[in-house]
């Protein structure tokens, strides 16, 4: 039954006053919606279409080069969404990943931003591609998004000789509103590769990319949802055999476990875990430290990356363009990979359970774990609170605190107060600006004074100009037991400026890049400078076609002082002293639209007290849809008179999705410095939404002797679990 609707329209926005958002009344239906891409049942031709997206890119503003109709459903128990991608070129629809997650910036694709609290700060995140790709994640913050995080919904889509269509269900038992509010913030984009063309349904402007959740407009009439009692119980049952080599013996062991979710209220959701299971998350990639400084390595396991944005901090970033390097030094009061993996091996977690959600304008966000022990772990307790206060349009103040350190005979508590201001219309303009401010102390046993990290970053971030200072102090005693921070004891600060033109019918590029990043560290006992690089991109060209030269003759001009003696390469030692380079970098990448695309960058020059070449390169083959092919490769070969020495990761992923929700993918990595191959392999197979069977298969060898080519085999796991969903 077709419930009225109304066409889209401009209303006054409530965040900015005078502006006007583009909103939608969404079409209440009583029929019954069967989820196979073909947008046959009646209520989709009589229900009205959402109204025209416009390009972003490459000409922001003007009509779509090709058609898109969107319509909007909704029942009781799901929103539903139909679109009809029209293409004068069906033929050129690029459609080459199936993976749930896969990565689509080399597809034609859809995305679409459900904020349902209409706070303009973090959303849900959805999108596939033609070949009926899952993809899903947590849009928050900064324009930031994380894939890792997944829901229960359903999506078909079908090619035709007019272009493709996508019918896509999303239960609301799937999300977290507010009980009562008829208008969500929502947002739908297409990207055409081949044309290097997005287009948008609200905020075709350069400056605002898509993830800028302030730009979505607004759906309404979305009254008399049914979350049910809010309650969803996964029991899931895992199994796993190793075959240690060393011992010569195998270990099997088969227990299950449970994950519940229960709204409390419509916004605010309760998580809890018992007897928790990681056995489906990937390995980490393989990386080869020559810094003096932590690696940084990010969280995949589902249950720590459930409503993850409530979490961040903004002691982190802004976030460098690409090539740029990082400062080295963000300050993550609450990092979760420091619960539950102790020097990379995993403790088991005997239950935990977390609070996230909203309570009026308020961001909440408590977490509390216990780990079981080990042979090389005592049972520890985690606690973590977080809380922000949402003010004007897209800033906050907030406060944090954090309990526990998984170090034996440790204990800690970190507390931090930050904030953020935020606009998108600078001003008075169409202008992005972000001020972040912060401030941490940590209480850890027998430590007193210089135990604090505070700073702040200010950020121009728009499409032709980019700009940003930043300043860091992190104090010698500062250590957050379940946090992470590179380096200690220094100050740091960064000024950059990015200019980023698109020239018209120039060559037929599409932007030009130019940068200019100095980042200096001066130590804090001392006040001596510790180290410094002026990095400058001069020639930055994306082209029309998808091809780049990322980099014809980037400068670096570098400077480290070594205050003890840094050991680089097994038998390398570096003696104290002072250490001044400068080296350049050269690279391009070919577009990924092609079956068969790849990437090179060579950097050059002084290195240490010598010199230095740093290869890396990639090759990738796509068989759309259901076969790819990568290979990666990163090198660093040094020559110091200290000795010389190779560093050398590779890497290759071979996948193949029967379909969407049955995937069979391989990782195979080698690095020269432990001289271990690894290969894991993993299936996944969705049987429903929310009901997934994985296995996974790990194995490794070694290279004993480094002059041979022959390996011998070490541990051998095969992991399985069974995970079935049931909701009330």
């Amino acid at each position: 039954m077709l419930a009225g609707w109304s066409s889209a329209e401009e209303s006054p926005s409530p965040a900015s006053p005078g502006s006007t958002v583009r909103t939608v009344k969404v079409t209440k239906t009583t029929e019954k919606i069967t989820i196979d891409g073909a947008l046959d049942e009646a209520i989709w031709q009589r229900a009205p279409k959402i109204g025209d997206l416009r390009q972003r890119l490459p000409n922001p503003g003007e009509a779509a080069s090709e058609r898109t109709d969107v319509i909007l459903l909704h029942d009781a128990n799901n929103l539903y969404i139909g679109v009809v991608a029209y293409d004068s070129e069906p033929g050129k629809i690029i459609g080459t990943r199936m993976a749930r997650d896969a990565r689509l910036n080399a597809d034609d694709r859809l995305e679409i931003l459900l904020d349902t609290f209409r706070d303009q700060r973090k959303a849900f995140y959805f999108a596939t591609n033609p070949a009926g790709a899952l993809v899903d994640g947590l849009a928050y913050g900064a324009r930031e998004l994380n894939t890792d995080w997944d829901a229960i919904w359903d999506l078909r889509t079908r090619r035709t000789d007019q272009g493709w269509t996508a019918e896509i269900a999303i239960p609301f038992k799937s999300l977290n509103f507010p009980k009562g509010s008829p208008a969500w913030g929502f947002n739908i984009s297409r990207n055409i590769y081949r044309k290097l063309e997005e287009d948008v349904w609200s905020g075709a402007r350069l400056e605002t990319p898509f993830l800028q959740i302030s730009e979505a407009g607004r759906i309404i009439n979305m009254g008399g949802l049914n979350q049910g009692i809010g309650l969803d119980v996964r029991p899931f049952v895992a199994g796993s055999w190793l075959h240690s080599r060393a011992a010569g013996n195998n270990d099997f062991d088969f227990e299950p476990g449970l994950d519940v979710f229960y709204n409390i209220t419509p916004s605010l959701k309760l998580t809890g875990t018992i007897n928790t299971d990681f056995g489906e998350t990937e390995v980490d990639a393989r990386q080869i430290n020559l810094s003096r400084y932590s690696l940084f390595f990010p969280e995949k396991r589902s249950f720590f990356l459930e409503d993850v944005g409530v979490f961040d901090f903004a002691s982190t970033g802004p976030e460098p363009p690409g090539g740029i390097p990082d400062t080295g030094a963000d300050v993550f009061p609450f990092f979760s990979r420091r619960i539950g993996l102790l020097d990379g091996q995993e403790v088991p977690l005997d239950f935990g359970a977390k609070l996230t959600g909203k309570v009026g304008r308020t961001d909440i966000g408590f977490l509390g774990v216990r780990t079981g022990s080990t042979s090389f772990a005592e049972e520890e307790d985690f606690l973590v609170g977080r809380i922000k206060q949402n003010l004007l349009e897209q800033s906050y103040v907030g406060g944090l605190f954090t309990y526990g350190n998984p170090d034996a005979g440790q204990s800690g508590s970190t507390y931090g107060a930050d904030m953020r201001l935020a606009t998108s219309h600078f001003l008075g303009g169409s202008r992005n600006f972000v001020f972040d401010a912060y401030g941490l102390i940590t209480d850890n046993e027998g430590v007193s004074g210089d135990n604090a990290s505070y700073g702040f970053s200010a950020r121009y971030p728009n499409d032709k100009w980019d700009a940003m200072v930043v300043y860091r102090e992190i104090q010698e005693n500062f250590d957050p037991g379940i946090g992470f921070v590179q380096r200690n004891n220094v100050r740091m600060s960064r000024v950059a400026a990015s200019y980023n033109p698109r020239p018209k019918d120039f060559l037929g590029i599409q932007q030009m890049f130019h940068d200019i990043y100095y980042t200096r560290f001066e130590r804090l006992d001392t006040g001596q400078l510790e180290s410094s690089e002026l990095y400058v991109t001069p020639l930055d060209w994306h082209f029309k076609s998808g091809d780049a030269i990322h980099a014809a003759i980037d400068y670096a001009r570098g400077y480290e002082r070594l205050f003890e003696p840094f050991e680089i390469s097994p038998g390398v030692v570096l003696p104290t002293g002072e250490y001044k380079t400068n080296r350049f970098r050269a690279g391009f990448a070919t577009a990924r639209k092609r079956p068969l695309s790849g990437s090179f960058f060579i950097s050059y020059g002084d290195y240490w007290s010598g010199s230095a070449e740093r290869i890396s390169a990639s090759i990738a083959y796509n068989l759309p849809p259901h076969f790819t092919f990568s290979l990666k490769t990163n090198q660093t070969f040094a020559h110091l008179p200290e000795g010389d020495f190779d560093a050398q990761v590779h890497t290759s992923t071979i996948s193949f999705a029967v379909s969407p929700r049955l995937t069979f993918s391989n990782l195979i990595q080698y690095d020269n410095r432990s001289r271990n191959l690894g290969w894991q392999s993993r299936v996944r197979w969705t049987i429903k939404p929310g009901n997934d069977l994985f296995l996974s298969f790990n194995q490794g060898w070694i290279n004993e002797d480094p002059g041979s080519l022959r390996f011998n085999a070490q541990d051998t796991k095969l992991s399985t679990k069974l995970q079935y969903t049931f909701r009330y």
